[in-house]
């Protein structure tokens, strides 16, 4: 096809032009992103939890309780940046679906936002995800589209989106782009704020969990940009590849099942973790997260999913070694979601029992920990 040029003929000038402008979607559009900051406004900072340890070992641990979200995860603040992300560039439309691909909390927090301004929303997720998870889903108005095999989740969206002209969201590839880790409000700012007043105001140590990778990242990136010296450690779970993908340098590490722990660990690299910017990482076996997060409703009576004991496994080897070199301060781990939407699952000894997981030696683990300070022998 032939491209046509200006021409200019005598004093004439012309000049090729194309206008999309569409005065109909811009004023939606306007009203879009003012109903997502808006609430952004309604909400309040999420809590920072002590748990308790011996006063004599000069070691604080803090949970930053994400669950106090409007729809009650860590995950609420990225289905916002993802939703201003996709409103700013063009790509959520009105009466196009929003789809996306997730094990649970995003999908709630997606169908809340997608609601909020008046479109459709299709949650692509494993047929194994909780059922209250799904029932959070449709009680914010998305639908619940099940895959037997979590490793199709991509295509099956990016199917669905161009088969209804949709938008698939794909968190596992913008989630570390859309939220801006310099700053504006993210978890990291809030985390680093929050301990001003602290003994040990700068932690010597933050453990993150990752899904997508983009809480890790944006926590991360945040340390370095302020020139901290605090330490990040990502906590993987077992049937995920972020640990072998982070230790061996292959992208293209992949794992033949999907994670028992809803949210965090991933059959592939995600393009939105970035190994580059952590400095430490541990693979937790999925006994030890759920003799965690039992530990944690004993401690301080407040009930967690999966992941959040993931990483408080990971949090209490670093406080063991803390203990052990004599050295004082601060580790912060993340309470990512509330443990209500898996009593079924970590909370059900029958499950336990199915899953062939017994945790019993990881919960005599943590319980010596707590007593005498050592981490265990393996």
């Amino acid at each position: 096809m032939s491209i046509p040029h200006p021409t200019t003929t005598g004093e004439s000038v012309n000049t090729l032009d194309a206008d999309h402008s569409d005065a109909e979607y811009r004023a939606w559009l306007k009203e879009a992103v003012r109903r997502v900051q808006a609430d952004a406004q309604r909400s309040a900072d999420t809590h920072l939890l002590s748990f308790p340890l011996p006063e004599h070992w000069g070691i604080d641990l803090y949970l930053k309780d994400e669950s106090t979200h409007p729809t009650g995860s860590l995950k609420h603040r990225l289905a916002r940046s993802l939703f201003l992300y996709g409103l700013c560039n063009g790509w959520i439309r009105p009466g196009r679906p929003v789809i996306e691909a997730s094990s649970g909390s995003t999908a709630v927090s997606e169908a809340y936002f997608a609601g909020l301004i008046g479109v459709p929303f299709i949650a692509v997720m494993p047929r194994t995800t909780s059922a209250e998870k799904c029932r959070l889903i449709e009680f914010h108005g998305g639908r619940c589209h099940f895959v037997d095999d979590p490793r199709t989740m991509y295509e099956a969206s990016a199917a669905l989106a161009a088969a209804t002209g949709g938008h698939y969201m794909d968190q596992f590839t913008y989630a570390e782009r859309a939220t801006d880790w310099r700053g504006n409000n993210n978890i990291a700012e809030s985390i680093f704020r929050q301990l001003e007043l602290e003994r040990f105001p700068e932690p010597t140590w933050i453990v993150a969990t990752a899904g997508t990778g983009g809480t890790s990242a944006t926590i991360a990136r945040y340390v370095h940009y302020m020139q901290y010296d605090t330490r990040v450690c990502v906590a993987d779970p077992e049937n995920s590849c972020f640990f072998e993908g982070w230790t061996t340098g292959d992208p293209d590490v992949t794992c033949d099942r999907g994670s028992r722990i809803e949210g965090i660990g991933r059959p592939r690299m995600e393009p939105s973790f970035v190994p580059g910017a952590i400095d430490r990482m541990m693979k937790v076996p999925d006994a030890a997260s759920v003799a965690a997060v039992r530990a944690l409703e004993a401690a301080i009576g407040r009930k967690a999913g999966g992941s959040t004991g993931t990483g408080l496994w990971s949090a209490l080897k670093i406080v063991a070694e803390m203990v052990a070199e004599g050295r004082r301060g601060s580790v912060v781990t993340l309470l990512c979601d509330s443990g209500d939407r898996y009593l079924d699952k970590y909370y059900s000894d029958a499950w336990l029992a199915e899953q062939g997981l017994d945790i019993g030696r990881y919960e005599a683990a943590i319980e010596s920990l707590l007593r005498t300070g050592m981490w265990p022998a393996p």
